[in-house]
């Protein structure tokens, strides 16, 4: 039913403000707590460290609990660090209730997906999930950059405002609109965790890592590496994410429907931006129009990654949905962590014009994943037909 993808859409646009809105604000908050950059980059990958280290445990431990009340749950905890971050705190307190919703965030991501494709037939599954993660483009488009124009005319502060509201929004809806969904039927433990076993899933798992950590070694300093790189200001910089977030939210529609016909063709096509995008920033160079136009196409080929990875994910395990999304989701904020650190030492050693040169590298290692599980597939029929 796409009413049940519509409404995780909206959390997930909540999600996404709260966790990838701080990157417009980044260089206002470096300033305000006088770090430095790579020091602010801490709130962003601090918090998909906890996501990366703590969510499939936290599916695992949930997985029993009423879908309607542990989405509710896991906004509320959105909300609440919203509302907190708004009122300036100490650094400390800062980074603290950023964490805080960082351990529910892989559980109302697996809990959202698995009720969009409750009601869904086989053919739709994928179109049902490209809905849910719509909202990551849709926040690209709307609160994430409003929250950026925003802060540049007032205040960072206003940034938070805009998160908490977002939240409420969506706690309300899933609140009024989504039905008690009680877990009728609770898999084993052991029979989820037996897919970390299985190569196929291993070597996906690896190609969603090395690919998340090729897209945000740049995208986690959009702000800086365009405001110092290619010489534009804030209010620049939010029609960036603007135009980043329009063309992401058209992306993952077509993924969507990609994805229901090859989902390795899809995945590899759009993993080719990691490759393509340094090239072209290094080439546009500071001709302002061909910056744009590079901007578009790296937000078209970006904004479907958590989707494509999450798919490609399921595909090597698909009788243990929620589970390999909360890997999906972890391994992909490990990405982010890791992605944002190396950014971060290579804008402090190097200059941030050289981040996107991290992604290039990162990018062929998600490619030689793929090529090794494609081999892998290849063989296994034949091993087993050996072994009988």
């Amino acid at each position: 039913m796409k009413k049940y993808a519509y409404i995780g859409c909206l959390g997930f646009v909540a999600v996404i403000t709260t966790e990838f809105g701080i990157i417009g604000i980044l260089p206002q908050l470096a300033a305000y707590y006088k770090i430095s950059i790579d020091k602010a980059g801490y709130l962003l990958s601090a918090f998909a460290l906890i996501i990366a280290l703590t969510g499939p445990f936290m599916t695992l431990f949930t997985s029993g609990i009423d879908r309607k009340k542990i989405m509710a749950a896991a906004i509320f905890m959105f909300l609440f660090t919203g509302i907190v971050s708004s009122f300036s705190p100490p650094f400390w307190l800062l980074m603290v209730v950023r964490i805080l919703p960082a351990f529910l965030q892989p559980v109302y991501i697996a809990t959202a997906l698995s009720v969009a494709v409750s009601e869904a037939d086989h053919t739709n599954k994928n179109e049902m999930m490209s809905i849910v993660f719509s909202g990551v483009a849709i926040a690209m488009v709307t609160t994430v950059p409003f929250a950026t124009w925003i802060s540049a005319l007032y205040s960072w502060e206003y940034s938070f405002m805009i998160q908490a509201v977002v939240s409420l929004v969506a706690l309300g809806t899933i609140y009024f609109l989504l039905p008690s969904m009680p877990v009728k039927e609770k898999k084993s433990y052991g029979s989820q965790i037996s897919i970390l076993k299985q190569p196929p899933f291993i070597l996906s798992t690896l190609t969603n890592f090395f690919m998340i950590t090729a897209w945000f070694s740049t995208y986690s300093y959009f702000a800086d590496y365009l405001g110092k790189a290619k010489g534009m200001d804030t209010t620049m910089v939010s029609y960036m994410l603007f135009l980043f977030g329009v063309i992401g939210i058209i992306a993952n529609r077509m993924a969507g429907k990609m994805l229901n016909k090859n989902i390795t063709a899809t995945l590899a096509f759009f993993l080719s931006g990691t490759v393509l995008i340094p090239v072209l920033l290094f080439v546009s160079d500071g001709n302002l129009w061909a910056t744009i136009i590079v901007i578009a196409v790296w937000g078209f080929l970006y904004s479907p990654s958590f989707l494509n990875a999450s798919t490609y994910m399921i595909s090597a395990a698909p009788d243990a949905l929620e589970f390999a999304n909360s890997l999906a989701t972890s391994f992909g904020n490990l990405g982010v962590t890791l992605g944002t650190t190396i950014g971060g030492w290579i804008i402090i050693t190097q200059g941030v014009a050289y981040t996107p040169w991290i992604g290039f590298v990162f990018g062929i290692l998600a490619f030689l994943m793929m090529v090794l599980r494609s081999i892998f597939e290849k063989k296994r029929p034949l091993l087993q037909s050996c072994s009988e």
